[in-house]
């Protein structure tokens, strides 16, 4: 079981972060805190292993804890949940190494994406001996495909909307249509098919035609080799 710290200002948003999390197998929310001096308290009673971070706080930046987190609980992981989005800001927070850095207001699939990556890190990190090439390689991309997501998803796309495409798509072992697709994920076909479309000119997916006997070939997608 994860131990999380919450460190939110915000009550409200840090109860439907606990109720997020709630709904995530494998965490465990031990403690709240909403200004840095509850903060420090915390991180130096709990050793959290995950801090999840604001950079809002009443008496303090989150990112002024960032010292003071490396130096009272070296081992806790740190991720970030703001409205911060100043490239200083950024910047500041993933050379401090944090695992994730996400912007409010943020889906229930983004936060839990997002944890599920932590965790599949954590997995791989807390395996005695060494990790092969293929371990190095899934648990960097998997770290990190919440960020390369965000940057390739463009206007008129919905991230949380393409995780589930993508999803659905990688279980289609025969591949799927985009009628299949739209009831599957409950929208039309037409915007199922520029949720795939979108997937084949990233290369994420693959597209065949099937010729039947009367008609327009049928487009079924694949997902990438």
């Amino acid at each position: 079981m994860i131990e999380i710290l919450i460190i939110e200002d915000d009550k409200r948003v840090a109860d439907i972060h606990k109720r997020f999390i709630e709904k995530i197998e494998g965490f465990q929310v031990v403690g709240a805190a909403h200004n840095g001096a509850e903060a420090k308290d915390w991180i130096q009673l709990l050793k959290p292993q995950l801090i999840l971070l604001d950079v809002f706080l009443p008496d303090m930046k989150g990112t002024d804890l960032l010292p003071y987190i490396k130096l009272e609980s070296p081992e806790s992981d740190i991720i970030f949940i703001t409205a911060a989005s100043e490239t200083a800001v950024v910047k500041k927070a993933f050379r401090a190494g944090v695992s994730d850095y996400m912007l409010k207001p943020l889906t229930f699939d983004r936060f839990k994406s997002s944890l599920l990556a932590y965790q599949l890190k954590r997995v791989y990190l807390e395996k005695s001996g060494s990790l092969n090439e293929q371990s190095i390689e899934q648990l960097w991309n998997k770290s990190h495909e919440a960020v390369t997501d965000q940057l390739n998803t463009p206007k008129g796309i919905d991230r949380s909307t393409m995780i589930k495409i993508k999803e659905k798509l990688n279980d289609s072992l025969t591949g799927i249509t985009a009628e299949e697709m739209g009831i599957a994920c409950g929208m039309s076909r037409s915007t199922a098919r520029r949720y795939l479309e979108h997937l084949t000119a990233d290369q994420m997916a693959r597209v065949e035609l099937l010729y039947g006997t009367i008609g327009r070939p049928e487009r079924r997608y694949f997902p990438s080799p």
